[in-house]
């Protein structure tokens, strides 16, 4: 198993539990970003930088994920791309996309996209916050024991 992580929108702390995570599991974790991203060095953490453009590093990601591999992602769409190629995808706040729930997480990201481009007003997530931090590191430190039983 590999790690995949989005990395443009991923917040920072998360990306410091995954610097840690992976020197501590020794799991290869690949950052793939359209900008340049600073890391600690380390021989499980490699970097992809694509070229800038819409869903070019969600493209590689997915072209380059194989089955069982976990990506770190807020990306909904992405996310049901990964379950539906037989990854696992996990978002910053803790959430495990699976295919029991994906596609009511896509219906209603749509819905959601739908009730802003038709001008409601229907807010955004809340701030992220260290509950999310904890909740996040909890469900990446259960879903890698589970996988490396």
């Amino acid at each position: 198993m590999r790690i995949w992580v989005d990395a443009d929108a991923c917040p920072v702390v998360i990306k410091e539990i995954l610097f840690r995570a992976a020197e501590r599991t020794k799991i290869t974790t690949t950052f793939v970003a359209n900008q340049f991203l600073r890391t600690t060095v380390s021989p499980y953490i490699k970097i992809i930088t694509v070229l800038g453009g819409f869903d070019v590093a969600d493209a590689r990601i997915v072209q380059e994920l194989e089955v069982g591999d976990l990506v770190i992602t807020a990306d909904i769409p992405l996310a049901a791309l990964v379950v539906e190629k037989g990854g696992h995808a996990l978002n910053p706040r803790g959430e495990l996309y699976t295919t029991a729930n994906i596609k009511e997480r896509l219906a209603m990201r749509n819905l959601m996209e739908e009730l802003r481009d038709n001008g409601f007003d229907i807010g955004g997530p809340t701030t992220f916050n260290q509950g999310d931090r904890q909740t996040f590191a909890a469900a990446l430190d259960t879903f890698i024991a589970k996988t490396n039983k």
